[in-house]
């Protein structure tokens, strides 16, 4: 007997070895490997290895040789880059700021109005349209000419609503015409008028299509001694030798509607517009003046805004932006705010807080951490946005509205330049990692709640 064994104390037991070991929920280990392995070969093949061949790749150049970090010099040196990456800037400040401003002015404006799931509806609908089809649908609103494009016809219309555009814009005299240039768009009679001596105004320049529909037949206006009277024509007849200069004739068309002034010692003393035949007649007091066309007959038609031009090619493609995803920040937004307890809200009106000062100063607050998901879940759908920019700007807007993702595809399949667009991929995985970790410890805050 041992010497433990003779001062009474019990041998020591040792616990069987387990025959094999198991997880926390009783799996073992070897099994739950067994059955992850499918999702980690996925993920190695389809996340892992692209980042990392990425990176790799973009320590080469064009053809295969090693340039260490020359393609990254190229991204800060390339003025097309530089651009994509100011832009992509651009985006990441604005499209997720004012997307989820209106969403929370959109969440917050449904729950006072009686049809507010039908409101909520049609701004989340733009949702269900892909970015290529969108592009496709803001191409043509933001086209040009007014006769297509909805923006522009819509500005067309209330700008003429208040200021009415000239229907002869390019009209002007000809090299032996009567008239002579009065600075500023103006034209004016070489010589005085006289009552009883018919006046010719004839002009030229205007596009018989843009003469106006209730345009007649111009004729010689009458003598008239208590008058001034005369005929305002596009003197000009297709063909050659056809028509007589300074003299109407019957292929040619009044300038209906047009404004003619009779004007002495700089003050105007009378002032009527022609007919559809293009004559007109001024009273007595018109008798010895200078008759004038105004400038306001010449002003350039308005158009509208060159929303696909160099300048708003970047603000026009966010506001498509805008139009897809406040939708998607209005339904995150009043899911959160459904659940604000109501409580809150009538005790801040008890102590007398306006609706301004309830929405600013308990709901905004309540609603911050659903606020910083959208924001952080747009600043991430930004970073990568491709599609529009793709297919809105035309081609002498391209560069303008460049952004990483395009600038990405341009080099990779437009220059075959791999190691550039290997180092543009690195350098979007880079902008969009401190964002995941700003998310990833947001989302650990709020379980530790």
């Amino acid at each position: 007997m041992s010497s433990a064994n003779a001062g009474g104390a019990p041998e020591p037991v040792t616990p069987p070895a387990p025959a094999s070991r198991k997880s926390v929920t009783g799996t073992r280990k070897a099994v739950a490997v067994l059955f992850l392995l499918p999702a980690l070969v996925l993920l190695g093949a389809l996340v892992l290895y692209p980042i990392g061949y990425s990176l790799f790749r973009s320590f080469f150049d064009k053809s295969g040789d090693f340039t260490a970090f020359d393609n990254y010099e190229t991204l800060f040196t390339d003025d097309g880059i530089r651009t994509a990456i100011k832009n992509n800037a651009i985006w990441l400040v604005v499209a997720p700021t004012v997307a989820t401003a209106l969403g929370l002015i959109f969440a917050v404006l449904t729950e006072r109005v009686r049809w507010g799931t039908a409101f909520k509806l049609v701004i989340f609908m733009p949702m269900a349209i892909s970015m290529l089809a969108a592009g496709i649908i803001f191409r043509l609103v933001y086209e040009s000419d007014p006769d297509r494009g909805v923006a522009n016809a819509v500005m067309v219309s209330v700008h003429d609503t208040f200021a009415e555009s000239s229907a002869f814009p390019q009209g002007h005299p000809s090299t032996n015409s009567p008239l002579r240039s009065a600075g500023g768009g103006a034209f004016v009679t070489r010589e005085p008028v006289r009552a009883g001596t018919p006046v010719v105004l004839p002009l030229t320049g205007v596009p018989p299509g843009d003469m106006p529909d209730d345009a007649e037949a111009a004729r010689p206006a009458r003598a008239d001694p208590d008058r001034v009277t005369g005929t305002a024509w596009q003197d000009f007849t297709r063909g050659k030798g056809r028509g007589e200069a300074n003299a109407p004739d019957a292929t040619e068309f009044g300038y209906a509607g047009i404004t003619v002034e009779a004007v002495k010692d700089g003050e105007v003393v009378a002032s009527t517009q022609a007919k559809a035949d293009g004559t007109f007649a001024l009273p007595k007091e018109a008798d010895g003046a200078l008759l004038r066309y105004p400038a306001s007959n010449f002003r350039e038609a308005y158009n509208g805004i060159d929303w696909l031009g160099p300048t708003l090619i970047t603000p026009a493609i966010i506001g498509s932006y805008l139009w897809m995803w406040a939708g998607f920040a209005m339904v995150l937004i009043a899911a959160g705010l459904a659940s604000v307890p109501r409580e809150l809200l009538e005790a801040a009106r008890v102590d007398g807080a306006n609706e301004w000062q309830v929405f600013r100063r308990v709901t905004v607050p309540l609603l911050a951490p659903v606020l910083a998901v959208v924001l952080v879940t747009l600043m991430i759908n930004v970073l990568k946005i491709f599609d529009l920019v793709f297919v809105i700007p035309p081609g002498s807007s391209k560069d303008e509205a460049n952004v990483l993702a395009v600038q990405l595809y341009n080099s990779a399949f437009g220059d075959r330049d791999a190691g550039v667009a290997s180092a543009i991929a690195v350098l979007l995985f880079l902008l969009v990692i401190p964002v995941m970790l700003f998310n990833i410890r947001r989302m650990r805050r709020e379980g530790q709640r």
